[in-house]
């Protein structure tokens, strides 16, 4: 039902306003929008919150 919703609300707003075109991001939009050091101290502060000690070292 909800993404039935955001389709309905991307189709009307492409059709109320004639200057808006459909643009395609691209299939690596995502992962060229997020930071590599955000992910990092995400996933980090996750596993400290189910009770592991992290230590980063880089892979060889």
């Amino acid at each position: 039902m909800a993404v039935g919703r955001s389709i309905l609300v991307i189709v009307w707003h492409l059709l109320a306003n004639p200057e808006t075109r459909y643009r395609d991001l691209g299939s690596d939009h995502f992962t060229r929008r997020t930071d590599p050091d955000t992910r990092k101290r995400n996933h980090v502060r996750q596993l400290e919150a189910l009770g592991y000690t992290v230590t980063l070292t880089p892979a060889a």
